[in-house]
């Protein structure tokens, strides 16, 4: 892990994006962390990265874990009934293609 100031990487930035791929670098203001460059391999990454720091899904996840600590969890019949309940209404929804009948 490699540590550069704002100035430092002001003045070099092509150069530590490409040390990035190497490893994070944290950057600093005034001796004080500040962000951290971290280099990407590919888009997949990226995605990972940002869903990481998502303070929705953060908070869709605390949701979640509060549910199954207190025991608010579906069992597993339960979960697959409410799935094949779904699947149904959305099946009598659907209207017959042009030409084809039901039988």
């Amino acid at each position: 892990m490699r540590i550069a100031s704002v100035a430092e990487i002001k003045s070099q930035l092509s150069s530590f994006l490409k040390a990035s791929k190497a490893g994070p670098i944290v950057v600093t203001r005034n001796g004080r962390p500040v962000a951290v460059i971290v280099g990407v391999q590919d888009e997949d990454e990226i995605e990972r990265l940002l869903m990481a720091y998502s303070p929705r899904l953060q908070a869709i996840l605390e949701a979640s874990r509060k549910q199954i600590r207190e025991g608010d969890v579906l069992s597993h019949e339960e979960f697959w009934n409410e799935v094949k309940a779904s699947r149904a209404s959305k099946q009598r929804g659907r209207k017959p293609k042009a030409g084809l009948t039901s039988r």
